[in-house]
């Protein structure tokens, strides 16, 4: 084992002379008397190390002692991940004691002590390689598969497997061998590095389909395709955590990962405290069954902030490799962009824009790489679908965070201020967002099959729209109500029956909160209809009225029950309106 001695302390950078061959990220062990400060490797020069520290450095000290690990940062996959709540280095955070996180204490992130029931899907004699499926056993009441170690390297032979019972994450649940000999014992755990992407699946053209999160704004004007990538920029207060709470329980996905990677304390025990108390309107019980929470505060270290990300991407991984659907939500990849700005400037490395590294673009575009949709093995497909949230300081959206990860991600949901203010919820502006999976002719064929060959059209045509009523309103500002043909007046109105009628929506209505697939095909085609009717007006004063009431009408209607008979009656209220302003 290489050792090695403290020579210099920078804030959480610490320089270390070693006495044997270290590796790139890997983990090292800074010996304070009975605290082990876990740390990363993240240069090497000659016999001289640099580690971030993953805790507080107060007293670390020139001479103290240094043990290397031999192997990189690792986080345990097993039964029991659901409904935790663990630090970026995966130790489960309620079994920590005390108001305060005390260094060096490092807690077992599965329990040991649960007995699972194990149901076998292999059989003795069958050929096992890397992420074979041997058996499940129930996690809350997902399907949890026990798979063959990622490690694996060819064909093994499955000499044994358990029977069906009761059995520990500990107990041995299969004995395999390969052509030489080599006997391997196997629990219901394995051991994954965290930068290292799991690729256990074949590369095959993925299927697509849509990650539906029951917002009209993103699934019908911007969506998000499984597997795919996205992001929400946004100032303080512009409504980030509604949107990611309501994303979270209407999400067409198996499981949900929060990862908290450096948001400020108080906003983290909102996560907390409120994620366990959400309601999962898939299944009636509660939305933490299916949770994951990856949590550290702005005041840890900045190398634990980095370290989040990582711990959460894997976990998503390898419920991916389970044929499951994952969603992974980060608030907000800003502090880990700060935290890599932070050691950057510590290593004395050449500043980019704003101070940030030279190579941020790459390192968040190689992050985002991580998402996708796979073929596993056994022909079936899972997904690891990455929405991340960014804090632009001031809401500026053209700063080097929010640049660098417009690169990567497809979707680009840019919350607005002036909406927000507004109390134009979501805040997701109609102008400056977007979708590239609209352009993507496999999307664009998957949306003509299930709704229609004029339903992208439509979409593209509603946000032309929009726009055109933001340069009519831009001119009604400027040269005043009488100053402008009526034409301007119904263009902006027209806009505002979209907004109304689409774009906005209440998260905290029972009804309003979901957009069923079906619900905003038909929206989109009544309100398509009004936006290409033909109006008379005899002056700019009966616009306004007269579109007040088709908004009234639709707004009624999105918080009724889909076709029920509260809502046929709004409908037919709407029609009687548009009969009154038809043109003859």
């Amino acid at each position: 084992m290489t050792t090695g001695k403290v020579t210099g302390v920078t804030a959480n950078l610490i320089t270390v002379e070693v006495d044997g061959p270290v590796s790139q990220n890997e983990i090292a062990y800074i010996l304070m008397g009975e605290e082990r400060l876990m740390s990363e490797v993240i240069r090497v020069t000659g016999n001289t190390a640099s580690v971030q520290c993953f805790e507080s450095t107060r007293g670390v000290r020139s001479g103290l002692p240094v043990e290397f690990a031999g192997g990189m940062l690792e986080v345990e996959l097993g039964p029991g991940l659901l409904s935790k709540n663990y630090d970026g280095l995966q130790n489960d955070l309620d079994k920590k004691e005390g108001l305060f996180l005390k260094r060096g204490e490092y807690t077992s992130p599965l329990d040991e002590e649960i007995q699972y029931e194990f149901t076998p899907l292999a059989a003795s004699g069958d050929t096992v390689i890397a992420g074979h499926w041997l058996g499940e056993v129930k996690e809350n009441w997902v399907n949890h598969k026990i798979m063959a170690p990622f490690t694996l390297k060819g064909e093994w032979k499955l000499e044994s497997i358990a029977d069906k019972n009761h059995y520990t994450i500990r107990d041995t649940i299969a004995v395999i061998t390969d052509a030489d000999g080599e006997r391997r014992e196997l629990t219901m755990t394995q051991r994954w590095p965290v930068k290292v992407p799991i690729k256990v699946y074949r590369e095959k053209p993925r299927p697509f389909r849509l990650m539906y999160t029951g917002y009209r704004i993103m699934d019908t004007f911007n969506p998000l395709a499984e597997g795919g990538t996205g992001f929400i920029p946004g100032p303080f207060g512009s409504g980030k955590t509604v949107v990611q709470h309501t994303v979270s329980k209407n999400a067409s996905a198996d499981i949900i990962i929060i990862a908290a990677c450096g948001e400020r304390a108080n906003e983290v025990v909102e996560i907390f405290a409120e994620f366990p108390e959400l309601e999962d309107p898939r299944t009636g019980r509660k939305l933490f069954e299916r949770t994951t929470i990856i949590c550290n505060t702005s005041n840890m270290p900045v190398a634990a902030r980095e370290a989040s990300v990582y711990t959460a991407m894997t976990i998503g991984e390898y419920y991916r490799q389970m044929g499951l659907s994952v969603l992974l939500l980060a608030d907000s990849t800003s502090r880990w962009a700060q935290a890599l700005r932070e050691m950057s400037n510590r290593l004395e490395e050449l500043p980019g824009p704003d101070a940030f590294p030279m190579d941020l673009s790459a390192i968040i575009a190689n992050f985002y790489s991580r998402a996708g949709v796979v073929y596993l093995n056994n022909g079936e497909t899972g997904a690891v679908t990455f929405l991340g949230t960014v804090s632009p300081a001031g809401g500026n959206l053209k700063e080097p965070v929010t640049e660098s990860t417009k690169k990567a991600a497809q979707c680009f949901y840019a919350l607005s201020q002036k909406r927000a203010d507004s109390k134009r919820y979501p805040a997701i502006d109609p102008q400056e967002s977007y979708s590239k999976y609209l352009e993507s002719p496999e999307i664009r064929s998957f949306l003509t099959e299930r709704s229609g060959e004029n339903w992208v059209a439509d979409v593209l045509s509603l946000k032309n729209r929009m726009l055109r009523g933001k340069e009519a309103q831009d001119q009604i500002s400027i040269l005043g109500d009488d100053g402008v043909p009526v034409d301007y007046h119904v263009d902006f109105w027209k806009s505002e029956v979209i907004d109304a009628a689409l774009i906005q929506q209440d998260a905290f209505d029972p009804i309003d909160r979901f957009a069923s697939v079906d619900r905003q095909e038909y929206g989109l085609k009544v309100v398509k209809e009004i936006c290409d009717r033909d109006f008379s007006f005899g002056s700019f004063e009966e616009v306004a009225p007269y579109f007040k009431k088709l908004i009234n009408s639709l707004k009624q209607m999105n918080f009724c029950e889909f076709d029920s008979g509260q809502f046929k009656e709004f409908e037919s209220e709407l029609q009687t309106t548009l009969n009154e302003g038809e043109v003859a």
